[in-house]
């Protein structure tokens, strides 16, 4: 899916130290630092340094939903994320997440979660990365 730019090349970010050049999840480990359900972290594309960002602008095509992009800035707002388990899971806020578990991003700032369809972004022409309001 259009999530695999960042795929397995991302870094965990916490608010711990985002200069850190060793910010990575085998850094946060070793320093006692685990990401549970309720963690805000930032997605970094390793090979860029952009985070995964968002702000309350919607695609003027395709989906017509919030709109997902990359940013430079190691200070942007906009680029936290909030871990949570799925709908159908009973985790709690603080729980333990295992490896390989599948978990959903929920954007600070607008409370909207991270979604991947069949749209094509108007940007890139690959598919859009977006964010949606739950009914």
């Amino acid at each position: 899916m259009a999530l695999a730019f960042f795929g397995l090349s991302i870094y965990l970010l916490f608010t711990l130290d985002l200069h850190h050049s060793s910010a990575s999840p085998v850094y946060a480990a070793s320093q006692g630092a685990e990401i549970t359900y309720g963690s805000t972290i930032k997605l970094m594309h390793e090979r860029t340094g952009f985070r995964l960002h968002s702000h309350d602008v919607p695609y003027g095509t395709g989906s017509g939903q919030q709109s997902v992009t990359s940013f430079p800035s190691v200070d942007d707002s906009n680029s936290y994320w909030i871990v949570r388990p799925l709908l159908s899971s009973s985790s709690k806020q603080g729980g333990s997440i295992k490896s390989g578990t599948i978990i959903r991003l929920q954007h600070m700032r607008t409370r909207k979660w991270l979604h991947s369809h069949l749209h094509a972004s108007p940007i890139s022409g690959n598919l859009e990365i977006t964010l949606f309001s739950e009914p």
